[in-house]
Parts: C-alpha cells; structure tokens; sequence
C-alpha cells in the first residue's frame, strides 16, 4: 500500500510540475534561438573568411539548431576528411525521393573549388542563416544543396600570400588541392578522391540547377560580379534555348533590380575587352561543361577579384537569392524541358563531339569599364597595361556567344569494353552509367577504331600528357569478347556522359586524359638479323607488298637507304605485327 501511496505521490508531483518544466525547457529553447548566428566574416566586418575547421562547425551547430538543416558526410576527399553536403529545406523533408514526388527543384551550390576564393564559402553560410532565422524566405519548391568547402585540402593550406592581385579576405585557402591538382579540372578524369566524392553526390542529386562559386582574374571593370553560363548551343535544343533566352536574361534582370549589372565572365586576358570577347567555352573538365552532360543548367559566377571582399560576397549572395527567385518561378518549366532533354539523349541518333565558334553571330551587353593605357613599367622599363579608375565609362560591346558542331559522331547501339580496362570502367560506374557484363565468351561484329594520328602534349597538364588533333580509321570486324568483359547499352540518359568520354576524339574523353596510352606502345619486335630471313620468305610468296615496298623505296629517298625502315614495313604488314598496336579498345556495336 505503501509503494502505491508513494507512486501517486510521486506521479502527482510530476503532473504538478510538468507544465512548469514545459516552460522552463521553452525558455531555455527560446534563450537558445535567440542567440544570434554570426560568422566570421560579420563579426570581422567582411574583411575574414572562416577557416575549414570554423565553416565546418558553424554548419554543424547550425544543423543542431534548425529542423531546416540537415548536414551529412559523404565520400572521403585527398584530405583524408569527407566531403559535407548540407540540405535545407522548408518543410525538413531531405529525402530525395520524397523531394521529386513533391515536385521540387534541386538547387545544388558548390564552394570552395578554389579556396582561395571564398566567396561562395562565406555567401552560403549567410543565406543559411537568414533562411532559418527567416530573414529570408526559402520558397516551398525548392530545396538547397551546398557542399561547404569541397577542396578541403586547399583550405586548410592557409595563407595571406596567395592569389597576390586579389583585394582580400586577409587569409584564405590555397588553389590546389592535397594532391596540388586544380578541382576545376578534375570532373572527368577523377584523378582525386575529391572529384570521385563529388561524382556520387551530383548523380545522387540529380541537380535542376548547378552553380559552382568561384572569383574571377583578369581585367579591371565597374561590374562586381561576372557569369559564366553552360554554353547553350552545346547544352542544346529546347534547354539551350530556354537558358540563352530567359534564364540568362531573367537572372540579369533580378540582378539590375537589387542593383548589381551583371556581364558574361569577361574572357579577356593580357589586354583591354573594350571591343568583346569570345564566351567562355566550358568543356566537361568544368563543373558546368560535367553537369550539362547530364541536362543539368549550370553555372560559375565570377566575382571581380579587385572589388573588396565584403562587396563580393554580398554580390555572391544576391546572386544566390536571384538563382532562386528565377527557379521558384519557373520551377515547372525547368522540370518540363529536363524531362524532354533526358527523353531527348536517350533517342539522340548522333552527338557533336567538337565545336567552333561562328564569329558572326554576336550579343550585345553594357560593359562598364574603366579607361586603360600604357605606361613605362618600373620594373622593366617596358610599356605596361594600366587602368585608370579615376575614369570609368560604359560602352555596349559585342560578345561572340554561337558555337556549332565541328565534328559529329553517330550513336553506336552500345559500346563494348574488355574487362582488362578496368580504370575506366571504374569512372564508368561511379556515374551510374548503366552496363552488364557479358555472362559468357562470345563473338560479334563491331566497329572497330585504329588510332591514325595525334598530338600527345609534351608537359604535364593536370598529371597527365594529354593527346589532342586525335585522327582515327575504322572497320567492321568480328572480335571475340570474354566472359566478364563490360557492355554500355547507348539508350540511357547517361548517353551523352559517355559518347562524350569513349569517343577518343571528343575534347575531353579518356583518350585525351591518357586513360588508353598502354595501346600507343608497341609491345613485340623483332631481332634484324633473324627477321630478315623470315621477311624474304615472306615477300617471296606476298607480291602485292612486295610491289608496295619496291613503290616506296622509288618514292621516298630515305626510306631507300634505311635498312630498318624498310624491314618495319615489312613486319607492320605481316602477322606477326602486334594487332593491339594502336587499336582503340572500345568497340561499338552497330545499330540494327
């Protein structure tokens, strides 16, 4: 009787003191939110950035603190520490499955590729913040995802010495990343765990919109920030129409009314851009050139590196808030024209796999720039470029912005690729391309590519000797295909992801980042002395080479005195040649 006197007691108590409690937890959640969210760069006046360690917890309090905000680690960076990707979302619904039912576009915002320019660091951090104070107002449909720092090995080799010509902030993060490998062109060859962990997010995300924050060099002008836009020709039919007649426009027209007069990255280096300049050509090493393959509008803006730091990153966070204005409002045409271009690639009959620039064809916008001349240099004497901002004018400039197809290859059925070439099924696979592997040994006729000619690059580039002026010959052949060998059927949205890096002649494919060099080595040769036995025997009952090689021995004087000259050509056009020699081992398989 007792223990159930002293429990009605006790659960009395508790019923008693529960509505008090209540309120204190109220209060002390009340005292807690009340708390204002600074960054470094308020509390410094806009002269600081935060260091990694800094940006890192200030979202992971922020997450802590708002049921917006959700942070979460993904793929492990050079760095050896993960990536982070942050959602926020009006409605606390982070799953992306639910996001797509509920009809909203993905806003995906990366920071840091270069961390010596941190604007976009510093920006995203404030629209966060006002999002969840709700100083800003997030629109229902759409729901943001920002990665933080994403060359977390670049931040945190910090220093005042870097990037010398840009005005501020007083320290930042240095441009290369933990292997020195510049990010920003690193979105095809995957040469950095970075760059891998950054493939999974965005095939996760399947991103509407993609913009990847950056600061620009070059010349010196009024305009406190600057865009650069997926080339639209390239990006194509109805997206590329909409992206050069309305969603350029309309971020223009937003930018104006909050005051900011945006151009096009002014492509201009080494002299004025009084008179224009060619747009920027973003090919898939960039991060907008990757996301358009995959029908994703994307974008680089630009900040004028010699405009102070807190006026950057309030242009970058401008810009950031007219990115979601323009979505929000047109949410349902950007899902309308993905839809039908991700339709589109997946029936495309031929891709465009080199472009030109059609001088003709011009834009016009407003520049304002400032007066430039020359003047004696006092470190060398010589003439030197120099702006005078004393003397600041406007002028309508004309910019080239229409490039069309140079080269175009047909859609193959499908490619096949032997197992052996394991590296590049590895990329193949960490962007979702679709594939299975032949279950048992096999024979088809497939088209067959020689490499006929290139330009390999005599310095390194990004850790590699790229091969460029690519020429190649082809033919029909039935090829044996083992068991486990890989077969990429081309009627999938990642069409255009992967003509674009197993064409060897495409800008950016894995021929170029030297993915297939070990073929451009010929393996097997011969002892002179041995072979020449071998070759008479050989000419003696082959008359038809015979003659070819009597027919150059006339044509060419060098070729006539070099004994091993003409034994190679004997043995390139005998069996015993090595057939792997120069053979491209990605075979495309004929539509029916």
């Amino acid at each position: 009787m007792l223990f159930y006197l002293l429990t009605f007691k006790h659960n009395y108590n508790f019923l008693f003191m529960r509505p008090i409690f209540l309120a204190l937890c109220m209060l002390g959640f009340s005292a807690a939110f009340a708390q204002p969210i600074t960054t470094r760069f308020e509390l410094s006046n806009g002269t600081q950035t935060p260091t990694y360690y800094e940006a890192i917890e200030w979202w992971q309090k922020l997450d802590a603190r708002s049921p917006k905000v959700k942070m979460q680690t993904m793929g492990l960076t050079d760095a050896g520490l993960p990536l982070h990707l942050v959602f926020i979302s009006n409605s606390g619904d982070f799953n992306l499955a639910s996001i797509r039912k509920s009809n909203k576009r993905i806003f995906f915002i990366n920071n840091g590729i270069h961390p010596g320019e941190p604007d976009g660091i510093d920006a995203s951090m404030l629209l966060a913040r006002d999002i969840v104070t709700n100083a800003y107002k997030l629109p229902d449909n759409i729901v943001l995802a920002i990665i933080p720092v994403y060359n977390i090995g670049g931040c945190l080799n910090r220093s005042a010495n870097f990037r010398v010509d840009q005005n501020g902030p007083e320290e930042f993060g240095f441009r290369g990343n933990s292997q020195n490998l510049d990010l920003n062109r690193d979105f095809i060859k995957c040469d950095s765990r970075d760059a891998r962990a950054f493939a999974s997010i965005f095939r996760m995300l399947d991103p509407d919109v993609f913009v990847d924050n950056h600061v620009s060099n070059g010349a010196d002008y009024q305009h406190a920030m600057t865009l650069l836009t997926s080339q639209h020709d390239k990006l194509g039919g109805a997206m590329g129409e909409f992206m050069n007649k309305e969603f350029e426009p309309g971020l223009y027209a937003a930018m104006k009314k909050k005051g900011y007069d945006l151009i096009p990255y002014v492509n201009s280096f080494g002299d004025t851009p009084d008179n224009g300049w060619p747009e920027y050509w973003d090919s898939p090493r960039y991060g907008t050139g990757y996301a358009a393959l995959w029908n994703t509008f994307s974008f680089m803006p630009e900040s004028h590196m010699l405009k102070p730091y807190d006026q950057r990153v309030k242009a970058c966070y401008t810009l950031m808030q007219s990115f979601i204005g323009f979505i929000a409002e047109h949410s349902e045409t950007i899902k309308k024209l993905r839809t039908e271009a991700k339709q589109n690639t997946k029936s495309m009959s031929a891709l465009p796999i080199s472009w030109t620039l059609d001088r003709n064809v011009t834009q016009d916008y407003l520049y304002k720039g400032f007066a430039a001349g020359r003047k004696p240099s006092e470190v060398s004497g010589l003439p030197r470029l120099y702006y005078d901002r004393s003397k600041p004018y406007e002028k309508t400039i004309k910019i080239m912005n229409h490039y069309v197809p140079k080269e175009s290859v047909t859609k193959p059925a499908a490619y096949i690729i032997p197992q052996g070439w394991w590296k590049v099924i590895d990329l193949l696979q960490l962007n979702k391309v679709e594939m299975q592997q032949l279950k048992r040994d096999t024979t088809i006729e497939v088209e067959v590519y020689k490499i006929a000619s290139y330009k390999a690059s005599p310095r390194p580039y990004e850790m590699h000797h790229t091969n460029t002026e690519v020429k190649t010959t082809s033919f029909m052949e039935k090829v044996s295909f083992r068991k486990g060998d890989w077969y990429v059927p081309l009627s999938q949205e990642g069409n255009r992801f992967i003509m674009e890096v197993l064409e060897p002649q495409a800008e950016d494919s894995y021929f170029t980042w030297n993915f297939f060099d070990g073929i451009l080595g010929q393996k097997e040769g011969y002892s002179a002395y041995a072979f020449e036995d071998i070759a008479s025997d050989y000419l003696k009952n082959n008359t038809a080479l015979r003659n070819q090689l009597e027919q150059q021995r006339a044509t060419d004087t060098s070729f006539a005195k070099s004994a091993r000259a003409q034994l190679d050509f004997v043995f390139q056009r005998s069996p015993w040649f090595e057939p792997a020699f120069l053979r491209y081992p990605v075979y495309r398989v004929k539509p029916q």
